[in-house]
């Protein structure tokens, strides 16, 4: 096997449980990793950064991308990946993180968690796991942040526009879904990690569903330390107006996901949040439309706009592979 180009050690051991928790440099690092990763994945080239190494992915909820990615991933690094169902495991009769953070070190490399569907436990939970545990925690979704999403979301706009983002506009709207009461946690993630690296960032919502307030504190501050901006309309059209890349998607009520049905009932009055053509005409003519998927077709955005030429979805999901095999290279 050709000799692969020795990974820096900067964050090697560290946790990836926000994007905050990593510096500008750090998640350069990790976004240059990725596009090597992606190079040497489309020339069919081996990349087994990690041989005989385990990582193991702890889910509370379900996934397509993000299990799919990891699993895939860590086998093209030399890794395996072990799935675990949350409630196949002893956590569902009351197993502590400090006890499973510890075990499961004992056994890999890594734990990877999602637990994004209560606000105020996903984040919390990892935490507790990587208080004790020594390798590294990585988040794939919680309530708070969704950090591989946003890196990959990221990825994508350079890989559009390059790496100087300065001056355009992003717009992270809410829009309608009837399938269910989805995490807060891609919004957030998107106004937290943008204005770092350029974007203007404008978000949209119903009153209901405004986002945390510790989140929404964070994105005011680093657009300011950034010389970004940071805004927020209460329609979609005013964000979409003049923007270079469109993120339409549905999230819940942060105090009604403990009563979903109620959120669900409450957003029938914004079933116009959708985006469709007439909206992505609002945008520059060159934007971009995103959406971490899946999307609730026909409701947040029609079938014209998510498969028409303005469209990144794909390119944006298959860009969670890299992201995904660069913090799992970098970190384990």
């Amino acid at each position: 096997m050709p000799t692969l180009k020795k990974l820096p050690n900067i964050v090697r051991g560290k946790d990836y449980i926000e994007t905050k928790d990593w510096t500008t440099k750090e998640i350069e690092l990790a976004l240059n990793t990725a596009s090597d990763l992606k190079k040497l994945f489309k020339k069919g080239k081996p990349h087994r950064y990690l041989p005989d190494k385990t990582a193991f992915l702890f889910f509370f909820d379900k996934s397509t991308r993000t299990r799919n990615s990891f699993e895939a991933g860590a086998t093209q690094l030399g890794a395996h990946a072990h799935f675990i169902a949350a409630e196949t495991s002893q956590v569902a009769h009351g197993e502590s993180p400090r006890d499973m953070g510890i075990i499961l070190s004992s056994y890999g490399h890594a734990i990877a968690i999602r637990h994004d569907l209560v606000p105020g436990e996903g984040n919390s939970y990892m935490r507790a796991v990587a208080k004790d545990a020594n390798v590294p925690v990585l988040n794939m979704q919680c309530d708070i942040d969704h950090p591989f999403q946003t890196l990959a979301d990221l990825m994508t706009i350079r890989e559009e526009f390059g790496k100087n983002l300065r001056g355009k506009k992003i717009a992270v709207s809410w829009a309608y879904a009837p399938s269910y009461a989805k995490p807060m946690s891609v919004p957030q993630g998107l106004i937290t990690l943008m204005p770092r690296f350029g974007l203007d960032v404008v978000l949209a919502h119903p009153p209901e569903y405004t986002l945390m307030k510790s989140e929404m504190e964070y994105a005011k501050k680093i657009a300011k330390e950034n010389g970004t901006k940071f805004e927020v309309v209460d329609n979609m059209n005013d964000a979409f107006k003049d923007a270079d890349i469109v993120y339409p998607k549905s999230w819940g009520i942060e105090s009604l996901f403990h009563n979903p049905n109620q959120a669900l009932e409450i957003s029938k009055k914004y079933k116009h949040w959708i985006c469709d053509e007439k909206k992505m005409k609002l945008a520059h003519k060159e934007a971009i439309y995103m959406h971490c998927l899946p999307a609730d077709r026909g409701y947040e955005v029609t079938d014209a706009v998510i498969d028409g030429p303005q469209s990144r979805v794909f390119p944006e999901a298959e860009n969670r592979l890299h992201t995904c095999k660069s913090v799992m290279a970098l970190t384990m």
